[in-house]
């Protein structure tokens, strides 16, 4: 049994933090497309990754984590706030230049923090809206006092991108990698701008292992067992990515904000397929043995690296196989800050903490994702213990959900699209779900489908009705 220290976790949910100086600090890391099997502590024979590896000697990994979607958009949308992205709207990724953006009605974890006390920063990937500097909500009208971000990809690779800003003030083009540009950053706003008498939530979107990668050369020459050259960047770049973070935790010891501050470090979804597109062709992520990848909800779409450290209160070394997801990150920063979340937040998420001393996480809605293009496997799926339900759609594929492309009639066909065929996974006795055991659990199946089929109900009944004008092309 783990041991965890927190009063708040002996008490109850009532925080004693609520109103002192020592609440905890919170960094939350999301990795781009890295994959469930990239990292050393993960069990990936190749990539070196000693830094993300002693966060997880240091606190707490799951071996059942999961981004809140299978691509990108979709899954920040669940991290900031709690909801599963097709309530409002968010069905796919952004491409630059769309008009579609995170509603600046929906509520967010920084919003929340914000209110009660935090500094907040946002760096990185923000890829809520279709252009950072237009008169769509920026990361500042989401609750974050300063930011250093672009709206999508780094461009043109992660080597000296030219498409970052900073409070809405393009930068032009920068030297440097992505992500040491993003810990330069960091560094210099834990060290100079923020207020040293507040406690703060940092949320860095690394760019880094998307395509397009690019990594420093003698990173990509150690690499000299790989296949090929392309293999050998990815490993570099997830490398460089490690190197990254461990320059952050070093910065926080010299701070001496270690002790004080909880570091999550996850993915926002599974791998990206090699050659999917014109620019994937260093795309050598690993699911390990799970099956898919992203944009597919099969367990290596969704599945990704989880790890917290928080010193003095988490067990180091331990290991959970509590289901959790990106969706639990705002009730569980909430609960950690003391920060009541509002009665008219209709929440998908539920706190983990529990998880930190092996309990059990309630739940009021059950583990879900929702995508409607998912490369042809299930549309929708639902976690409940050990089993998984998977739901196909009936009637013609729906291509058109990048947002920006999308036409009234796409908005149609998904508002009346239907699960129609459902398929039961074992995901304790066979995490690569390759048996369907509906005919050995019907009860279990009937369970499920009444779950599952009640919450798409909701979904559909709440499509968002964007502007023709703004399902342009770009």
């Amino acid at each position: 049994m783990r041991q965890l220290f927190l009063t708040l976790l002996i008490l109850g949910t009532a925080s004693p933090f609520a109103a002192a100086d020592d609440r905890p600090n919170f960094i939350i890391m999301v990795a781009d497309d890295l994959g469930y099997g990239d990292l050393g502590s993960y069990g990936h024979p190749d990539i070196r990754t000693p830094n993300i590896d002693r966060l997880a000697e240091d606190g707490l990994r799951y071996t059942q984590g999961y981004a809140a979607a299978p691509v990108c958009t979709p899954a920040r949308v669940g991290l900031m706030t709690g909801r599963i992205s097709s309530r409002v709207g968010l069905y796919d990724w952004i491409p630059p230049g769309s008009d579609v953006h995170l509603p600046v009605e929906e509520t967010t974890v920084a919003e929340l923090l914000k209110k009660a006390g935090y500094d907040t920063v946002y760096l990185g990937k923000w890829h809520l809206n279709g252009g950072l500097g237009t008169d769509q909500p920026q990361p500042d009208d989401h609750g974050f006092d300063h930011w250093f971000a672009t709206t999508g990809f780094a461009m043109p690779t992660h080597k000296d991108p030219f498409n970052f800003a900073r409070n809405g003030r393009e930068m032009g083009p920068m030297e440097g990698y992505a992500c040491q540009l993003l810990v330069d950053e960091a560094g210099a706003w834990l060290t100079e701008v923020r207020d040293h008498d507040r406690p703060f939530l940092m949320v860095i979107g690394f760019h880094e292992p998307h395509e397009a990668i690019a990594s420093p050369p003698k990173l990509t020459d150690s690499y000299t067992a790989t296949q090929n050259r392309n293999e050998a960047e990815y490993f570099a770049n997830v490398t460089n990515l490690d190197l990254a973070v461990g320059r952050l935790t070093a910065t926080l010891n010299e701070l001496g904000l270690t002790e004080n501050t909880v570091v999550l470090f996850t993915s926002d979804n599974g791998p990206e397929m090699v050659n999917r597109h014109p620019q994937a062709q260093r795309s050598y992520g690993s699911a390990g043995e799970l099956r898919g990848r992203k944009l597919q909800l099969w367990e290596g779409g969704i599945r990704v690296p989880f790890i917290v450290r928080w010193p003095g209160q988490i067990e180091p070394g331990d290991v959970s196989e509590i289901p959790v997801s990106g969706i639990d990150l705002l009730p569980t920063l909430c609960e950690l800050a003391g920060v009541e979340i509002p009665s008219f937040l209709d929440l998908d998420g539920a706190s983990f903490v529990p998880s930190f001393d092996d309990r059990a996480i309630e739940r009021s809605t059950p583990l879900v994702w929702h995508h409607y293009k998912a490369w042809g496997g299930p549309r929708m799926v639902l976690r409940d213990g050990r089993f998984k339900l998977a739901g196909y759609w009936d009637g013609p594929e729906i291509v058109r959900t990048d947002s920006s492309t999308m036409r009234p009639g796409d908005l149609e066909l998904i508002s009346t699209a239907k699960l129609i065929r459902f398929e039961l996974y074992d995901l304790e006795a066979d995490p690569g779900e390759r048996i369907d055991v509906s005919d050995q659990h019907p009860e279990v199946v009937t369970r499920m489908t009444a779950a599952m089929l009640g919450i798409h109900g909701e979904i559909q009944a709440d499509v968002h009705p964007w502007k023709e004008s703004w399902l342009r092309r770009w």
